[in-house]
């Protein structure tokens, strides 16, 4: 599994304006319901779910929802840069500016944790974070994020 089978280019967001937890993970869920076919608030309610069983916001300003739905034929992954930090209960009780969404379906099993584990790695870099927080497109986003990917595996 590649970063790009996972984040297609209608999958970044760049300046995303929220105020709150809630209101992120609600936009995030309407986008991905555009991207997968399923309902926003199945998607929303699974999130929220996740949230329940401890944060996804994982320190340093980076948040990682996720979560398994039934309906789904492949992962799906959603990022977005924050137009302003917001409070996400971090572990590190840091504000949170930089957010990847990822859906798996109900089996995904295996295919699942592996790519939160490459998605935890590359965020884990602080200079790739720091340059998805300069871009400024959704195309640049997105380059950042497969670039980086890309040059890990190498």
């Amino acid at each position: 599994m590649e970063l790009a089978d996972v984040l297609g280019p209608d999958s970044v967001v760049s300046g995303l304006r929220v105020s709150s937890k809630k209101q992120a993970l609600q936009e995030l869920a309407r986008r991905a319901a555009s991207l997968t076919g399923l309902h926003e608030r199945a998607i929303f309610d699974v999130l929220l779910e996740r949230e329940r069983l401890g944060t996804t916001g994982v320190g340093n300003g980076i948040a990682i929802p996720h979560g398994k739905l039934g309906g789904l034929d492949r992962l799906h992954g959603l990022f977005a840069q924050l137009a302003k930090p917001i409070d996400y209960e971090a572990i590190d009780d840091q504000p949170v500016d930089l957010i990847f969404l990822l859906l798996a379906p109900q089996g995904a099993g295996a295919d699942h944790l592996k790519a939160l584990a490459r998605i935890t790695r590359l965020l884990r870099s602080r200079a790739t974070c720091e340059k998805l927080r300069r871009a400024t497109s959704a195309k640049a986003l997105r380059a950042v994020l497969i670039e980086t990917e890309a040059s890990q595996a190498a």
